[in-house]
């Protein structure tokens, strides 16, 4: 009985303060994001400190960006796609059809594994050469991969049914599953890269180790005893209707990595096109600059990655007014933490780049185009909310249009155009982003909040 009741008191978001419950998801969330950042920015902060090679290598890192996005896209794709139905179908009370909500994501996430290892190692080396690599930067970034990709099954597990514990309430033990693995990658990182004399293949090796720790502690937690939904149900079954409702809801996640994968190719090449020389400079500060971005997404992240659940929660319990509350709580907190990450990297500019580089040249120029990819980085806020609140409520095709609008529809456009009319072509690459987020970010708040904010509880949903 005392166990039931456990379970209801952390799965059950329908009463109690709905920012405090989101608060509480958040918190531990945002410190799970950020443990996952570890695993790559330790990566990259070890690697742009390599003696005699730390530019070539970081270089040779930052031309692989895209890859490990596409696999996190598959990894959204069928693991945070189901979330939002599992959230619901917990608050309707069909604990049943959140079941099999989660065995079809597992099947999902294992095949997608399999077939994306074997597609990397198979298209390695022209996928590179069309991400930009010159001979130069191609032996660095293929050392890196030929191991990496060894851990996509871990990466994908846990990463992917990850979502499935903090939709059960247990957003602590989902931070545990991220800090422990980045807390061995901080542990690793050096012994490998450093002391074997491993270098990027080092960063490799530690990662994939990380990623497998982290893989298992998901894995033990839901098939224990403790979880409320867990994978040794026996009554669930395979739908192929299911699937394709997870990936029709994880299309939206999904198409937000691709356009980061195609973003990021559209920038390296036209780096690589108006850079000359200095190409393999710029494709450095880009990936230095995608780093202190993701740095400053991670609390945003952690703040939607809570409300989510909540919102879904009360959403399909029809408690109208808790799932407003939920939104305004969700875009009052983005809209606070991001004008305070803007402020921050207006003021302290070198502090965040030399985390990643020692070249003090390259480090100058990164400044100004740090500058200008940060200018309007407070709507990214407004991108967030209107675009979650779709995902939370199960409203695929809004989420997935407003993904394809920011990234596809404008970066990927601008980035192309720009340099073709300013003095500075390299400027108008990092121009991209903040006129990206003032458009998108403006379309995505103001649609939910006309589209869905105001009609909630005014018609049968």
């Amino acid at each position: 009985m005392s166990k039931d009741k456990s379970k209801l008191r952390n799965g059950d978001f329908g009463h109690g303060s709905v920012a405090l419950l989101i608060t509480k998801q958040a918190l531990p969330l945002t410190a799970s994001q950020l443990a996952q950042l570890v695993y790559s920015i330790t990566d990259r902060i070890y690697i742009g400190h390599i003696p005699g090679e730390g530019s070539a290598s970081l270089t040779g890192l930052g031309l692989t960006f895209p890859v490990v996005s596409i696999i996190s896209a598959f990894t959204l794709l069928f693991g945070q796609g189901g979330a939002p139905l599992f959230s619901i179908s917990r608050g309707e009370g069909n604990d049943k059809k959140a079941s099999d909500i989660l065995y079809n994501s597992f099947l999902m996430l294992l095949i997608g594994a399999f077939l994306l290892t074997a597609s990397g190692y198979i298209f390695m080396k022209p996928l590179l050469y069309a991400l930009g690599a010159s001979d130069a930067s191609y032996p660095y970034a293929a050392s890196y991969l030929n191991i990496y990709l060894i851990g996509t099954l871990f990466t994908m597990l846990a990463t992917g049914l990850n979502f499935y514990i903090t939709a059960q309430g247990f957003p602590k033990t989902a931070m545990v599953t991220v800090l422990s693995g980045a807390f061995l990658n901080m542990l690793l990182d050096p012994l490998f890269i450093f002391v074997f004399g491993m270098g990027i293949r080092g960063a490799a090796a530690a990662t994939v180790i990380s990623q497998f720790a982290s893989c298992i502690w998901v894995l033990i937690f839901l098939t224990g005893s403790k979880t409320i939904i867990s994978l040794k149900d026996k009554k669930h079954s395979f739908s192929l209707r299911l699937c394709l409702n997870i990936i029709t809801i994880g299309f939206t996640g999904f198409v937000m990595e691709i356009t980061n994968a195609a973003t990021q190719i559209v920038c390296n090449r036209t780096l690589r096109k108006y850079g000359q020389e200095l190409s393999d400079t710029y494709i450095m500060i880009m990936a230095i600059i995608s780093s202190v971005r993701s740095i400053m997404g991670v609390a945003v992240s952690g703040i939607t990655s809570g409300a989510q659940p909540v919102i879904g929660f009360n959403y399909g319990a029809k408690l109208y007014d808790r799932v407003k509350k939920g939104i305004r709580t969700m875009a009052l907190f983005g809209f606070v933490y991001t004008a305070f990450a803007w402020l921050m990297v207006f003021l302290f500019p070198d502090f965040f780049i030399n985390l990643f580089s020692k070249d003090p040249s390259a480090n100058v120029m990164a400044v100004k185009y740090l500058h200008i990819f940060f200018m309007a980085y407070v709507f990214m806020s407004l991108q967030f909310a209107g675009q979650s609140t779709f995902m939370a409520l199960g409203k695929a095709p809004q989420a997935i249009f407003f993904s394809l609008l920011r990234k596809a529809l404008l970066v990927i456009p601008l980035t192309l155009i720009l340099p073709l009319y300013l003095s500075d072509p390299i400027s108008g690459v990092f121009w991209a982003e903040p006129i990206s987020n003032i458009v998108g970010g403006t379309a995505s708040f103001v649609t939910m909040y006309f589209t869905v904010y105001r009609k909630l509880g005014k018609k049968s949903e």
